[in-house]
């Protein structure tokens, strides 16, 4: 899953060894995962929720090869199955690159098609990520 992580997120999201992945992990509270596996058992999509500061948190990440295929949907589907919110940190604009230096696409189209508001006023900004909140309720 951290190469995944790795893979599909802005360079400035990596996790450079396997106990940073595990250190952030381990702090997440009510964590619930949602796997994909391509026709080699290897892990293509990924998504979980979790619990933060008494709000529902997820995130969702999907090998490039696979998105725009109705995925990703089908991911959120089921975590919307099993949580009556869900909030989530967004990347919105383009300035971001992989770890292999390919551009990252924001997926903020994505949000809007599944039904999530755009939180405009409540930004992220650090040394690992800029962005946006985004919330859906039932």
């Amino acid at each position: 899953m951290r190469e995944l992580w790795n893979e599909e997120y802005p360079a400035r999201l990596n996790c450079k060894t396997m106990q940073d992945f595990e250190f952030y992990l381990n702090g997440l509270s009510n964590t619930k995962h949602y796997l994909l596996f391509d026709a080699l058992d290897k892990i293509s999509g990924w998504a979980f929720t979790f619990l933060r500061e008494d709000e529902n948190w997820f995130a969702i990440i999907l090998n490039h090869q696979i998105q725009g295929k109705g995925n990703g949907t089908l991911l959120m589907n089921e975590l919307k199955k099993n949580n009556t919110t869900l909030n989530g940190w967004v990347v919105d604009h383009e300035n971001e690159v992989k770890q292999n230096a390919a551009h990252y696409k924001s997926p903020m189209p994505f949000y809007i098609k599944n039904d999530f508001t755009i939180l405009t006023e409540i930004r992220i900004e650090n040394e690992k990520m800029s962005g946006v909140k985004i919330n859906w309720k039932r």
